[in-house]
């Protein structure tokens, strides 16, 4: 009796595996670019961070859902945020900027907020959020 005649699937499975091969290789691995937030967690060690940030200092910037800017509680332009960051910082060298938003505000305006701050010298930045 004669063997079953099937089909030779070596050459076909060796073909995928030069194709996997080959696709791993020339993949590109595409690192995405963002702002990277650090957020503290609820509870006690929620508290603790608060309480530590407010203790080393830090220049308040909030961000209202109306799209009002307020530097150390004065109302400011978007345009005007880099100058008075880089006013208070020449001050208060050490701090850092704690940028506020309130729930409903417009993200491209945060950017905008954060991109200031960040051409006003300072790079220790920390992003909240308000209920208000």
């Amino acid at each position: 009796m004669e063997e079953g005649a099937g089909i030779d699937l070596a050459p076909m499975l060796d073909f995928v595996l030069n194709l996997l091969i080959f696709f791993i290789i020339t993949a590109v691995f595409v690192k995405e670019v963002g702002i990277e937030v650090q957020r503290h967690g609820g509870g006690a060690s929620g508290a603790t961070a608060t309480t530590s940030e407010k203790s080393a200092g830090s220049i308040s910037v909030v961000v209202k859902q109306s799209g009002e800017i307020l530097v150390d509680n004065r109302a400011v332009d978007v345009r005007a945020v880099r100058a008075n960051v880089e006013r208070l910082h020449a001050q208060k060298p050490e701090w850092g900027v704690m940028v506020t938003a309130e729930q409903n505000t417009e993200t491209g305006l945060l950017v905008q907020v954060i991109d200031q701050v960040r051409l006003g010298g300072v790079q220790n930045v920390s992003v909240g959020t308000s209920s208000r």
